[in-house]
């Protein structure tokens, strides 16, 4: 055999090793870290993305980044790589075949747009009955991939330019924006001008979305205008509860509580201006805020992990925002400004979950060619002492940790 074939054969052999040597350390990568860590889903998710990595200045404070997944925040920690991952991942959505109705990635946030229903939908063909079967979620915020156009250590900014049909049969030409920025514990305290216990551990970001009409025509009550929406998918706890002060005075009712059937009495109470929703992903159901009863703010706690989430939103009170639920026959310019959901099993006993939701809605969007709709949403969440924690959910959501511990015992 001549020597350029045992060279042939060495080269080859040689890269075969190497191939499988950085396989195996690949996978020994991913395994190292516990499922539920940071560590191990951001190795998850390396395996179908080349996801983005914003950190805080001390490191610790972590969030991923998707331009691939439509821009979303898939996940944080406060811990780095061996810390608590706080955004639900849907695994197995990441190797099933495409879902004609909506592919569930999941992702700690993530850019939506409404009405979901009524009768300028953008989830339903003009003329089509608003029933499962026709739901179809629109390429551009499911499974289409967004542009990367800037990023440095701590911030990502991504757009999409997107048409959309309404179920009113008009076009909507877009371009969707949204920049993500990681805090530094500083930012935090400003952003929600509260001080931080030195014992704590905690990240924070925020998220600057906007919608522009690249259109040539205005968008009004006549001819439809979408909403911008903002989806946070958390894991949930045996006890964990979603905590949302409202406004106590007003004429509106507080909540509408009855998306997927009434929510039952012992899973939702209503005190001194505080809503408490169970999130323990065991039972189906939703509620929303108006703009009137919405307070800029919202959060959960988990009690056995001892996780205090918070987030923080634009709330215009004077301003329209769109009826979502599958009815052509309701006012269409009367809907919430806050959301919360819990997962459940369906009626046949299959689970997407289980997760949990915090959302936050825009106004509508009724612009001229050329304008722009701006609407922010930023994430907090802080682990550690209880003491500490207290302190931040006594000052932010009007009530004591024990307390929301307590209602529903």
């Amino acid at each position: 055999m001549k020597f350029s074939t045992y060279l042939l054969f060495g080269i080859f052999f040689g890269f075969v090793a190497c191939q499988t040597k950085e396989n195996k350390i690949r996978e020994n990568n991913r395994t190292t870290y516990p499922v539920g860590s940071f560590g191990y889903d951001f190795h998850f998710l390396q395996q179908h993305d080349s996801v983005l990595v914003l950190k805080n200045e001390t490191g610790q404070g972590q969030v991923i980044v998707s331009a691939k997944y439509q821009g979303k925040v898939f996940t944080s920690t406060a811990n780095g790589l061996n810390g608590k991952s706080f955004g639900w991942i849907n695994y197995k959505a990441f190797t099933a075949p495409k879902d004609a109705h909506m592919n569930a990635y999941g992702g700690e946030n993530r850019l939506w747009l409404g009405p979901e229903g009524n009768k300028f939908s953008l989830y339903f063909k003009p003329g089509v009955p608003m029933e499962f079967a026709n739901w179809v979620t629109p390429p551009a915020i499911d499974t289409e991939s967004w542009s990367i156009i800037a990023q440095d250590a701590r911030s990502a900014s991504l757009q999409k330019e997107a048409s959309f049909l309404n179920y009113a049969g008009t076009e909507l030409k877009t371009r969707l924006t949204r920049t993500i920025q990681i805090l530094n514990n500083p930012d935090i305290e400003i952003a929600l001008q509260v001080t931080l216990p030195d014992n704590l551990q905690m990240v924070g970001f925020t998220t600057n979305n906007s919608i522009t009409n690249t259109g040539s025509q205005a968008w009004t009550k006549t001819s439809g205008a979408p909403c911008l929406w903002l989806l946070d998918m958390f894991n949930p706890s045996p006890n964990t509860h979603i905590v949302i002060p409202y406004e106590t005075k007003g004429t509106a009712k507080i909540a509408t509580t009855d998306y997927f059937g009434e929510i039952p009495a012992n899973r939702i109470k209503f005190t001194n201006g505080v809503l408490l929703f169970k999130a323990d992903g065991k039972a189906r159901g939703k509620l929303g805020l108006g703009p009137e009863r919405a307070k800029p703010i919202a959060g959960s706690y988990d009690s056995e992990n001892k996780i205090l989430t918070i987030i923080q939103f634009n709330v215009a009170k004077n301003a329209t925002y769109l009826n979502q639920a599958w009815n052509t026959q309701q006012n269409p310019f009367s809907g919430d400004a806050v959301n919360a959901y819990n997962d459940g099993p369906l009626a046949d006993g299959s689970q997407m979950g289980p997760f949990y939701e915090l959302e936050s809605v825009s106004p509508a969007a009724f612009l001229s060619p050329g304008q722009t709709l701006n609407h922010q949403h930023s994430v907090f969440h802080f682990t550690g002492d209880t003491t500490g924690l207290n302190q931040i959910a006594e000052k932010l959501l009007g009530i004591s940790l024990e307390q929301t511990q307590a209602a529903f015992k």
